[in-house]
């Protein structure tokens, strides 16, 4: 099974979404296997999102991510980075489809309400960041022999 990387960022948090991201994620038939709630400081979002450093907006990206608590969580499934980005929806809420999570509750694409890391590596990279190796479960579940062959 593939793990992933998910966070619900400050405007998720602060639109009181959380519960209704992990129900939507859950039913799809992900196991949620870590979850904090933290607020992240400016040296974790300059890590989380080094790649986007030199680029103008970066520095309200950090501003944004830094405002408010988010929720970090690593999910596990077949397939898991790519189907839950499926479940998110495009980056530009405007652009995403009616029933994915952007495309519900998602108005700017400078508060599109979730990250989902983007590639396994990514995901192997985020996980790192935000979590030690003990805090990702492994445990297996009975409704796991009705999802997968």
């Amino acid at each position: 099974m593939e793990r992933t990387f998910v966070m619900i960022k400050p405007d998720g948090v602060q639109r009181n979404l959380v519960g209704e991201i992990i129900a939507r994620i859950e039913k799809k038939g992900y196991k949620l296997v870590a979850l904090k709630l933290m607020q992240l400081t400016e040296e974790h979002a300059k890590v989380h999102y080094q790649e986007h450093v030199e680029k103008p907006f970066f520095p309200g990206l950090v501003e944004y991510i830094t405002s408010g608590p988010v929720v970090a969580m690593v999910w596990e499934g077949k397939n898991a980075v790519k189907g839950i980005r499926q479940l998110m929806g495009a980056t530009n809420p405007q652009e995403a489809l009616p029933g994915t999570i952007r495309g519900d509750y998602g108005l700017d694409i400078g508060r599109n309400v979730i990250h989902g890391a983007d590639a396994p590596e990514s995901a192997q990279r985020e996980m790192s960041i935000y979590f030690k190796p003990e805090e990702i479960l492994d445990y297996d579940k009975v409704i796991e022999n009705w999802q997968y062959e």
